[in-house]
């Protein structure tokens, strides 16, 4: 049994004779230097496989129903499409919108609210939280201290059997640092492998003119936090960085979303009100709320034609990547669940 299912593991690429080989990520040389620590939690072959497992397992979820790759789905570059807002175990629905998953090694903050500062410990949010995974990490690690495929997993990974919730959320880090996305059209323009349509350029100099100070190129994110005048969503009544610190220049304070890979990522903003990138420009554009804490560059709106606003959505889509979207590598690991579902002792 033990055989076949190495036999299987090595078909799928999702383990290699060389256990220790370690992975660095690439990126392109216009790409600032990571944030993340890599020298705190070293990528290796075996950790990342540990990861992709346990990113697309259920065993994650209080009731066995849900996983990370529930909210975050590859086919839309780890974003979540079907809800605007993330949708939980018993059919819980969260507070907000999924948001997409990727260059994560740059970010410095996690969360819509910033509410984690490092990638290592962020699954903690949304494993415990009783609108999504509700579930503990004792009763994660009990779990997968359970089943076989996972102890041969942890072997794999690191030298012995045990399950811990450091090594899980390591692993799980480790299998979302690989989700660099950096081959899109810009990219290439970038790389001077292609040039931009003349409608795209056009779109690219309004980017540049009114957008870049918050949605930063290459990454297009600064990964600070923004209040970018949406009227407040008196059901859901979320005030952003304010329910963390009360402090009240943190209110309508959110995350500066990447604009990587839009056309998989709707609907947009923190609490997915929009469905389209028209929707979108034309809040930027005339529905702009006043308040003290709105971001300056803000706070006359960004005046847009209707020819502006389509040369402008023309350059965003030369930010989609579908190499990244649909690369083999980040998708769902089927042999090595199924093998799982059936190791796990009652």
């Amino acid at each position: 049994m033990r055989t076949k299912l190495l036999l299987a593991l090595l078909a799928l690429g999702l383990v290699a004779f060389t256990f220790k080989a370690t992975y660095q990520i690439n990126y392109p040389s216009y790409f600032p230097k990571p944030s993340y620590p890599f020298d705190q939690n070293q990528l290796t072959e075996a950790k990342i496989n540990l990861g992709k497992a346990l990113f697309y397992d259920p065993i994650l979820s209080q009731n066995g129903t849900i996983s990370c790759a529930s909210c975050h789905t590859s086919y839309n570059a780890f974003a979540h499409t079907d809800h605007d807002l993330s949708h939980g175990i018993d059919d819980e629905i969260g507070t907000r919108n999924a948001p997409a998953l990727m260059n994560l090694a740059w970010h410095k903050n996690y969360m819509w609210d910033g509410a984690v500062n490092h990638l290592d410990v962020q699954a903690l949010a949304p494993i415990t939280h009783p609108k999504e995974m509700g579930e503990t990490i004792k009763q994660v690690v009990f779990k997968l201290n359970q089943s076989n495929l996972y102890k041969h997993l942890f072997k794999q990974a690191f030298n012995d059997t045990l399950a811990t919730g450091e090594r899980l959320l390591k692993a799980l880090a480790q299998f979302q640092l690989t989700l660099v996305s950096a081959n899109s059209k810009y990219d290439a323009v970038k790389s001077k492998k292609a040039t931009f349509t003349a409608q795209e350029n056009s779109g690219y100099q309004l980017f540049k003119q009114h957008c870049n100070s918050c949605h930063t190129e290459p990454l297009f994110s600064s990964y600070e936090f923004a209040n970018n005048g949406l009227p407040l969503d008196t059901t859901l009544n979320d005030f952003g960085k304010f329910n963390l610190s009360h402090q009240p220049n943190d209110s309508f304070l959110f995350k500066i979303p990447t604009l990587r890979n839009l056309s998989y990522t709707y609907p947009y903003m923190h609490d997915g009100r929009f469905k389209k990138l028209q929707q979108v420009l034309n809040h930027y554009s005339q529905g702009i709320k006043t308040s003290s804490t709105l971001a300056p560059v803000l706070k006359q709106g960004i005046p847009l034609t209707s020819n502006q606003k389509a040369d402008l959505v023309a350059f965003l889509y030369t930010l989609n990547d579908s190499s990244f979207v649909f690369n083999p590598r980040h998708q769902y690991p089927k042999e090595i669940l199924l093998q799982q579902a059936s190791s796990i002792k009652p």
